[in-house]
């Protein structure tokens, strides 16, 4: 069985609605979930404490999310920080350029929350299993 209760999970969401549904689904759930607004909040949080999980949208207030992911990646690889995105854009090219930039899932929005929760199940359970792993 999955405990969530020791899963941090960073959302960089600046629609407030979105963040709002997600956060509240997620703790729910009973995982911790922080929101931030910008890439550069993310990256402040991020260099403080790394979470177990960051979300990331396309679009942010400060620019394109997924540009944001890639430059992340520089400093802190996959293994370390597993990523998903979020979008409105269905299209395969950002799709691909989602996972080009270093992401390990993708979600269209608006997204049922019980696929949300799988992908977050996921993600961070083969986080943990490569882990233990090493």
């Amino acid at each position: 069985m999955f405990d969530s209760s020791n899963v941090r999970i960073l959302l960089v969401e600046s629609e407030r609605v979105l963040a709002d549904l997600a956060s509240f689904r997620l703790e729910l759930l009973g995982y911790t979930i922080e929101v931030v607004e910008t890439g550069s909040e993310a990256i402040t949080k991020i260099r403080a404490e790394v979470p177990d999980l960051l979300i990331v949208d396309t679009l942010l207030i400060d620019g394109d999310g997924l540009e944001w992911l890639a430059r992340l990646r520089t400093e802190f690889k996959c293994d370390r920080l597993p990523a998903m995105v979020l979008s409105l854009d269905p299209s395969l090219e950002t799709v691909e350029r989602a996972f080009y930039a270093g992401a390990q899932d993708y979600l269209i929005t608006p997204f049922d929350p019980v696929t949300l929760e799988n992908k977050i199940v996921e993600i961070v359970s083969n986080r943990h299993a490569t882990s233990a792993r090493r």
